[in-house]
């Protein structure tokens, strides 16, 4: 029986982690690291959980279900459902926010740094033209994406991100005890962690890419279905321990940074300033190709991801080319809306999505204890659903939730719902789903003739 060697074990973990780190994963901890001060672990702790430790359930989950795909995953819960949050999740991850914001953060905190003065809405459109051309004629090649990413385009980021980590922390700005918090972080550290790895979307991205990973393996030789599956958790456990190692060396370089610079607006002016403290002018450059190299490299694997994804459940619709370059011109179109716009539509979309992802991979991992009983995924997800449209109505932007006069309602809401003020408010209503899912399982087991 074939089975990896830990060369080609690495190569997977390394297009796994390169799929998952984009630019966005460097913005987050380094703002979270500034506003958290010394409240820098808990946060840190919060954010590995959801940043880290969901994406690594949701790789292990679709290759111990030996599935074909999260359409097959979340079909469990009927066909419906599957094919409605297939495609809702892959175009969240996809052209709708997080492919844009690739290009948008690339611009807004690499190369418009570089470019001062007018012209920056001519400037963007420009870079994000050649920047999905990029993408595209990577994603055309999908059968090589394990050589793109994981051992050219991974490797080069790896080696631009340790050029700054490394000089911040051996002649650090700042010590972190001495840093007050600020913001929830001030009584609400873990929290506010733990919402912030949100923002990384990876928990949505380990349903996508899961699939990816499975096939890279197959394509190296690795057929029986046992060994797929532990390759695949093998590979994610991986990609999963250097993603929680950058997360907390870039959190602190970015609490270090309090000892010389308030907190800044975003986590990009954060990475901008400490770049530009230690290597002057040319901070600056080192910053931009390294953002580049990080969003290039997740926005092919996204590209790659959400066009084969398109392909199979719409079989008899356009080839995978046609899905890939429709995707990049959409996104293309969405980028150029700005980084704060994007951000700001992604959040509720996000608020809605999580506990849906999160129910899904939790009910996954535990199918054999109910026997994968379809009853007990409907009951559990109709509830989290339900109340996940008030995480999203509440984190709408302030002048949509104004014109909609949905700020009484929320407001009762938050009284009535435990935890929705704190942005889990979809906790409890899912433990009430899967009791009663379990309930009725148990009632129709009962009725069941003995064979």
């Amino acid at each position: 029986m074939k089975k990896l060697t830990w060369k080609e074990t690495i190569f997977v973990a390394s297009m796994l982690f390169g799929m998952f780190f984009g630019a966005g994963n460097l913005i987050f901890p380094a703002s979270m690291g500034q506003m958290s001060g010394n409240h820098i672990w808990m946060a840190a702790a919060g954010f590995l959980i959801t940043g880290v430790g969901l994406p690594l359930l949701g790789v292990a989950a679709l290759g111990l279900s030996r599935k074909e795909g999260l359409l097959e995953l979340a079909s469990g819960a009927g066909r419906k459902y599957g094919l409605f949050f297939t495609c809702a999740l892959y175009l969240t991850i996809g052209p709708f926010f997080a492919i844009p914001r690739c290009a948008s953060v690339s611009y807004t905190v690499g190369v418009e740094r570089l470019l001062p003065g007018g012209g920056q809405t001519a400037a963007l459109a420009v870079f994000s033209l050649l920047f999905f051309a990029a993408v595209l004629f990577f994603s055309l090649k999908p059968g090589q994406i394990l050589t793109w990413i994981g051992k050219v385009l991974n490797p080069l980021f790896l080696v631009l991100l340790a050029v700054l980590v490394i000089r911040a922390l051996l002649t650090p700005m700042g010590s972190i005890p001495e840093i007050e918090p600020s913001g929830t972080y001030v009584t609400a550290a873990f929290s506010t962690g733990l919402l912030e790895g949100y923002n990384t979307m990876d928990a949505l991205a380990g349903l996508a890419f899961g699939i990816l990973v499975v096939r890279a393996i197959r394509n190296l030789g690795v057929k029986e279905p046992g060994e797929v599956a532990k390759q695949t958790v093998r590979a994610g456990i991986f990609s999963s321990i250097l993603m929680a190692l950058i997360y907390v060396l870039v959190t602190v370089i970015g609490a270090q940074s309090r000892g010389l610079f308030a907190v800044s607006e975003n986590g990009g002016e954060v990475l901008a300033k400490i770049a530009e403290h230690y290597f002057g002018p040319g901070g600056a450059v080192i910053l931009a190709v390294t953002v580049t190299v990080a969003c290039l490299k997740t926005a092919v694997g996204l590209i790659t991801s959400c066009g084969e994804t398109f392909v199979r459940i719409f079989p008899g619709g356009p080839s995978y080319r046609i899905w890939a370059a429709g995707f990049c011109v959409l996104s293309f179109a969405i980028a150029n809306l700005g980084l704060n716009t994007i951000i700001d539509f992604s959040l509720p979309v996000l608020m809605f999505l999580y506990p849906l992802a999160i129910v899904l991979i939790l009910l996954t991992l535990a199918g054999k204890l109910f026997g994968n009983d379809r009853t007990v995924l409907q009951w559990t997800i109709g509830f989290t659903a339900a109340a996940s449209v008030l995480d999203l109505l509440r984190t709408l932007p302030q002048d949509i939730r104004t014109a909609l006069h949905l700020d009484p309602f929320l407001a009762g809401a938050g009284r009535a719902v435990p935890l929705l003020r704190q942005g889990f408010g979809w906790a409890l209503p899912a433990l009430l789903g899967l009791a009663a899912g379990l309930l009725v399982h148990r009632w129709k087991s009962r009725k069941k003739p003995a064979a």
